[in-house]
């Protein structure tokens, strides 16, 4: 059942406190209870909307999510349209002038870097091209429809009656909106493609790492995936396979295929790959941080195996904490279900795009969890007087002028340099003038005279029409359907699972994922030959999929997709190491193997299941040390009889992840270059300059202070199952050098593994102590590992009480990073949760009306409505809402009912 909901009062009352407080910092003229309410939208009773055939029914539940019911397929997307406006329009705008670059015209010239990148990849123009030359007449259809809706409802409100946001805005530097455009939808599949790109960052830390680390001590930080331990997603070879095997170059190869090792980079790699990765990680990430954190899970069981007969379905996106969530619940009804107006479908939605991405219609669910194909390729470029060097030939590069306007500011121009490889990215920030210096290139490289440029080459930037897929989606009746539909979802590459009514199960590898010539995008490759150009792209027919295999289960949690020995195309080497999965699939075959069926608590429960499966790796050889001193014992007596749960209650969890932060920090975290470091995280090291001298007069050494220059959520190492590998294996290698960190003022020197698990055991003790305090009982892992969700924007850099006013939290969570409840943390940046399950779903197959689901936050964008959180303390308490699909239960759960009429503009108020 809903949570209970505060009464009218106690929200007006809560407002009026807050108004008090901002009015006594200045703030009192501007903010009013009028101001925060005027964008509450209207949510019964009748409303007259331009642009309808016919009316539609909006009915709401008791936390605000809606399903739509419509005559026409066209009125139905004009009213997602107006309802996603009602709800979020703030959160659209922000990000189609994100997605267009133009987040200067509404914040200011602190966001001219930002938006030069974004023109720099031309995400508005590709977009703007699937919508002139790429997708089917239906689907431009739908999306102007959308826009007709959205415009519907910018057309009766403005400024604080859209959001209090636009308010504060319109006092800083009174903008306001322009119509939204179809286009603006298409472009934020841009968004969601860059944000799960593959391993980008993979390719530029490989190369950081050059400049301090041996190839070899590059490979242990990047082990291979363990085949022989967590199953790939595919486990049954079909006929896509293509032949015998050969997957490309393997990891563990040249930088360059037949070129030097990264190795031979040494030195000067770091300030200009460095300089790329810094603007990475200033880009608004409006589906979370890159890095290893990003993920999600999804796993389907067999009717075979489940106490309803028929299959449950589950998934759960990994995805950046935000406020609103990313996610936006919804249903969409043709009343009458033709091949005219065929929609009959429920689940989660974009706010700004129209149809259901994740759910499920009357016939079938699907899922998506990211597939981490390499996509990206970086490109050294040799530039020279306008001309780039290709095959020995100097050809002209393309150049284009962009207009950058700036809220309060002068309007700033940019050039935007790009080769037949892609866009000059390295153009756009200030230390990029030799970004490619010393990358590691083969012998026999053009000289590299002031330094080389960087392109980007990237499968996004070419048009798709992914758009059709999610209609096609939507209306999908059987598996082959869902492959058709899977078929045209070129970006981003995704894992797609898939469970039907008339029993079946099954998955799809979708995506446009390249052919590579020479190479393995492990490394920037040489730009100026042609030998490393792609080769087009994997066939569809040729991409991994299963329906109904044998063992009666389908995981995916961004695994490796399937064994290369027996697959004829190279997907990518960067996966994730499989924890997630095969914890969920240990979860599976034991219930299953012991002769019981899954049911809909037990899919929850795998949902909310904490274990942290290198804690059973590691504990034992922690248990093993000897600690003398009865302070630290103490605290290191927590992890005796742990059962490896990270309950938020558990002082145990809270001490093996201090435990494993600390130890991870004096293992690795020191020998790394300050490009991966945490920002602000500073060492004493020897002088870079080889010239410089060590000692001075007295003979005393000489140190330099170098300092971290990464953001504490994607900074290195940040604990994720990339780094349980490397301690796995490092683990029974005592003597190894990782083992080793040099004295401090206050401790000795570390040479083994053994002496230094006793510093990170006596460390993470007095860390806690001085977090948590000094008695133990009064521990928790959920008091250090919390969760604030943060307003995109405004909640970010606006003012201290405007910022207090917008944002919520904190909340303390169980889970944590690479447990199937994976509420992630980087061991680098501190406990706070970095990445989280964005939302839940279970479906039942049997019975749509015994489905479950559960967002991060709630229906509402506006601050201080009774939807704008009241979600998230049944997500954190791993609680869910029923998920109502039929009519009839739709019905029973309404709480508020708005008919939209075809006429005027009227609209009224709540």
């Amino acid at each position: 059942m809903p949570a209970k909901k505060p009464s009218r009062r106690l929200r007006v009352f809560v407002i009026a406190v807050v108004l008090v407080v901002l009015s006594g910092l200045g703030y009192g003229a501007f903010w009013t209870v009028s101001t925060v309410r005027a964008s509450y939208p209207q949510v019964s009773g009748e409303i007259e909307m331009d642009g309808l055939s016919g009316p539609v029914t909006v009915q709401r539940d008791g936390n605000g999510i809606p399903r739509l019911y419509a005559d026409s397929a066209l009125d139905l997307f004009r009213a997602q349209g107006y309802v996603h406006a009602q709800d979020r329009f703030w959160e659209m705008d922000v990000r189609r002038h994100m997605t267009s670059g133009r987040l200067s015209e509404m914040f200011g010239d602190g966001q001219v870097e930002t938006d030069a990148f974004l023109r720099t990849l031309g995400w508005r123009q590709v977009a703007q091209q699937e919508y002139d030359e790429e997708l089917a007449p239906e689907t431009k259809e739908y999306l102007d429809a959308y826009a007709e809706g959205v415009n519907a409802y910018l057309g009766t409100r403005s400024g604080e009656e859209l959001s209090v946001e636009y308010a504060a805005l319109g006092f800083l530097n009174n903008y306001a909106p322009e119509p939204w455009d179809p286009v603006d939808s298409v472009a934020w599949l841009k968004a969601m493609a860059w944000d799960l790109r593959g391993n980008m960052e993979d390719e530029i830390d490989r190369s950081l790492l050059a400049a301090r680390l041996s190839p070899e001590q590059i490979e242990e930080l990047y082990p291979g995936y363990p085949y022989d331990r967590n199953n790939p997603i595919v486990q049954e070879i079909g006929d896509f396979a293509g032949g015998t095997g050969g997957t490309g170059d393997t990891a563990g190869g040249d930088a360059q295929g037949d070129g030097t090792s990264p190795g031979d980079a040494a030195d000067g790699v770091t300030t200009q790959l460095g300089a790329l990765a810094a603007t990475l990680d200033e880009i608004p990430a409006l589906l979370g941080p890159a890095g290893s954190g990003i993920g999600s899970n999804s796993w389907v069981v067999s009717g075979e195996y489940t106490t309803t007969g028929m299959p449950l379905l589950a998934n759960d996106p990994h995805l950046g904490p935000s406020l609103p969530s990313v996610w936006y619940q919804m249903g969409l009804y043709c009343t009458e279900v033709t091949e005219e107006c065929p929609f009959e479908v429920s689940g989660f939605t974009f706010s700004g795009m129209p149809g259901v991405v994740i759910g499920h219609n009357e016939d079938i669910a699907w899922g998506f969890t990211n597939l981490g194909a390499d996509v990206t390729d970086l490109r050294l470029e040799k530039l020279d007087n306008g001309n780039y060097l290709r095959d020995g030939e100097e050809k002209p590069y393309e150049t284009r002028t962009e207009t950058i306007r700036v809220a309060g500011g002068e309007d700033r121009e940019i050039t935007v340099r790009s080769t037949e490889n892609g866009p000059i990215v390295s153009d756009r920030h200030d230390d990029f003038a030799e970004t490619g210096r010393t990358a590691p290139v083969e012998s026999g490289a053009p000289d590299r005279g002031n330094g080389y440029a960087v392109s980007l080459t990237w499968t996004a930037l070419e048009p798709s029409n992914t758009m059709d897929a999610v209609f096609a989606l939507n209306t999908a009746a059987d598996f082959d359907d869902f492959r058709s539909a899977a078929a045209d979802f070129a970006v981003p590459a995704q894992n797609m699972i898939y469970a039907d009514t008339a029993g079946n199960i099954g998955y799809q590898a979708p995506g446009r994922i390249p052919v590579r010539g020479a190479g393995d995008g492990r490394y920037p490759a040489p730009g100026w030959d042609s030998s490393y150009d792609w080769d087009g792209y994997v066939p569809t027919e040729e991409l991994p999929w299963e329906l109904n295999p044998e063992r009666g289960y389908i995981v995916t949690a961004n695994q490796a997709v399937i064994d290369p020995a027996g697959y004829d195309h190279f997907l990518t080497d960067d996966w994730s190491y499989g924890t997630r999965s095969a914890r969920i699939e240990e979860l599976l075959v034991s219930k299953i193997e012991d002769g019981g069926k899954i049911s809909m608590g037990d899919m929850q429960s795998i949902q909310l299941d904490n274990s942290n499966e290198m804690a059973r790796v590691l504990v034992p050889y922690l248990l093993d040390i000897e600690i003398s001193d009865p302070y630290i014992r103490e605290a290191q007596e927590l992890l005796e009889g742990w059962d490896f749960s990270q309950d938020s209650d558990s002082a145990a969890a809270a001490y093996y992840n201090a435990v494993w932060a600390n130890m991870l920090q004096l293992a690795f975290g020191h020998k790394l270059p300050k490009e991966l470091r945490v920002e602000g995280q500073c060492l004493r090291v020897r002088p870079a300059d080889d010239s410089a001298p060590l000692e001075d007069a007295n003979g005393q050494a000489l140190f330099d202070t170098e300092c971290g220059e990464r953001s504490p959520d994607s900074a290195w190492p940040d604990g994720g199952d990339r780094w349980f590998e490397v301690v796995r294996e490092l683990i029974e290698q005592p003597d190894s050098d990782w083992w080793t960190t040099p004295a401090t003022r206050t401790e000795p020197a570390a040479t083994d593994r053994d002496e230094l698990l006793a510093r990170a055991l006596r460390d993470a003790r007095w860390e806690l102590t001085a977090k948590l305090g000094k008695d133990i009982g009064t521990w928790s892992w959920g008091r250090l590992h919390q969760l604030t969700l943060t307003n995109q924007t405004l909640g970010e850099e606006g003012p201290g009480p405007l910022r207090w006013m917008l944002n919520r939290g904190p909340w303390n969570l169980a889970g944590g990073a690479d447990a199937v409840n994976a509420t992630a943390w980087n061991a680098a940046g501190g406990y706070e949760t970095t990445w989280v399950p964005s939302m839940r779903m279970i479906v039942s197959l049997a019975d749509f009306d015994e489905s479950l689901w559960i967002n991060l936050s709630g229906a509402s964008g506006h601050a201080y409505h009774e939807h704008y959180t009241d979600q998230t303390g049944m997500w954190a308490r791993g609680e869910f809402l029923p998920w109502p699909s039929s009519a009839e239960a739709v019905a029973e759960g309404t709480r508020d009912t708005l008919t939209l009429t075809p006429g005027g503009a009227g609209a009224g108020e709540e």
